[in-house]
């Protein structure tokens, strides 16, 4: 495992700053373009050790990683909430997701395997194989059943390899648990990682580098490389990636698919349902989910992120904020209403609810980032569905209803990758498939889906009769 650097000249370091306050949480390397080429080639020379490691090798280093990260939880919470401006709270809890994707990891690394294909299952087959050159044949409906049973000799089975270095491209919402949703994966089934964090919260990742080296994974296996778009975009179309995995905005995902030629692309993109943005509530029961929706929000203490008992802290960066303030404004400008919140203080947005919002306000059609909902009103739960449904995002949608036929037709009607009946779009337990339909991505994550993505087939035939 290696850091920028280890390699070559000494790179300069970055002042991390909080989004909050400005003061400076750490110093991160920023790598140039010989640190970029020093971690493609240290993946690509890695890869051969790392595919040959034994599954409980992979496995103990995962496990081994989740023990070290437990030792460490409160540090590593206020190195989140540092340098991401997410609340303490929030930051404890990733860190508890982390150490389950870790654990669950481990033990997918010691299940995961391929499986066998029957080949004995069709009488054509067997009577094309015995067929001779004059287009004679077996006549398999005649034969007795030792000449049958002496047919099925031969066993297909479908072994899943790791493909090669990984280029990992992650956000900063989750600096921790959403780059092991990639990392963890990619260390189960025995591949490379190159590991290139958003620009604003490096310093998690450079962090976790060092556990994984504790944990005794290989040098080389996993490389940490804080540097600039263009060099970003040289390592996606680098041959020597097998694949690259993103989670952001959906603007860059696209065209980092464009860029990467023929390699595996996987694109965890954003949407406008997952962290609830749109609230649809059918007319009978508006007014008092209005009520206490209100109450709730502006109830909510704002402030500083280590401060415990904050429940909402800034926005990544202050240009994020004045970009969140603008769009509440172009909403008001247009006809909606803000019902609590609306102000910004710096990098920090008040918890914001709008209604009288309309479709194609960019509050409800493009994904805010930021503390604020829009509230509207349905006269039926269909109307709910189609109006909800109409974007052209999918990521996943909350759908709180009685109605278990309504659930599944909703699940038919709405294309999003995941639909939560009777609980919130952001719902998400690590182990299972998370992904988008139309522009809000590509593949699924989750352990072992992550895992069949950063893995191809070999088949083997053995002809034992």
């Amino acid at each position: 495992m290696t850091l920028p650097e280890e390699s070559g000249a000494q790179p300069s370091a970055e002042a991390i700053l909080s989004p909050y306050d400005g003061h400076v949480v750490g110093h991160m390397p920023v790598a140039g373009a010989d640190d970029v080429e020093s971690a493609l080639a240290r993946a690509a020379e890695t890869f051969p050790r790392m595919k040959r490691l034994p599954r409980f090798v992979r496995a103990d280093i995962l496990d081994r990683a989740a023990q070290i990260i437990e030792g460490r939880r409160e540090e590593i919470a206020r190195l989140i909430a540092g340098e991401a401006g997410k609340p303490l709270y929030d930051a404890r809890g990733e860190v508890s997701r982390s150490l389950f994707n870790l654990r669950n990891a481990a033990r997918e690394a010691r299940a995961f395997a391929g499986h066998e294909v029957p080949l004995d299952v069709d009488s054509a087959v067997f009577e094309y194989q015995t067929a001779s050159a004059d287009g004679s044949a077996l006549d398999l409906s005649n034969a007795d059943l030792d000449t049958l049973s002496k047919l099925g000799r031969r066993v297909g089975l479908a072994r899943r390899y790791p493909i090669g270095p990984i280029l990992a491209i992650t956000p900063f919402n989750f600096p921790l648990n959403l780059v092991l949703h990639k990392v963890a994966p990619a260390i189960a089934v025995g591949n490379t990682v190159v590991l290139k964090p958003a620009p604003q919260t490096p310093l998690t990742s450079l962090l976790l580098a060092e556990v994984f080296a504790q944990a005794g994974l290989p040098d080389g296996a996993l490389t940490v490389v804080h540097c600039s778009v263009p060099l970003a975009e040289r390592m996606v179309k680098d041959e020597r990636i097998a694949m690259v995995t993103f989670t952001g905005s959906a603007k860059v995902g696209w065209h980092i698919k464009e860029q990467a030629g023929r390699k595996k692309v996987s694109l965890e993109l954003g949407g406008n349902c997952i962290g609830v943005q749109r609230i649809l509530v059918h007319e009978q029961v508006y007014d008092r989910f209005e009520a206490e929706l209100v109450r709730r929000v502006s109830a909510c203490k704002v402030g500083d992120p280590l401060e415990e008992g904050v429940d909402v802290g800034p926005v990544i960066d202050e240009n994020s904020a004045r970009r969140i303030e603008s769009w509440i404004n172009e909403a008001v400008a247009g006809g909606a209403r803000v019902l609590a919140g609306g102000r910004r203080h710096g990098a920090v947005i008040e918890p914001t609810v709008l209604t009288d919002t309309t479709p194609d306000m960019k509050v409800e059609c493009e994904e805010i980032f930021g503390p604020v909902v829009t509230l509207s009103k349905v006269g039926d739960m269909d109307e709910a569905v189609r109006r909800a449904a109409d974007s052209r995002y999918g990521l996943q949608g909350g759908y709180f209803t009685n109605d278990l036929a309504r659930a599944f037709r909703a699940l038919e009607d709405w294309d999003v990758g995941g639909l939560m009946i009777n609980d919130v779009p952001i719902y998400r337990i690590d182990s299972m498939p998370f992904g988008g339909w139309k522009d809000s991505g590509l593949g699924r994550e989750g352990t072992r889906y992550a895992m069949e993505s950063m893995t191809d087939i070999k088949f083997l035939v053995v002809n034992y009769g």
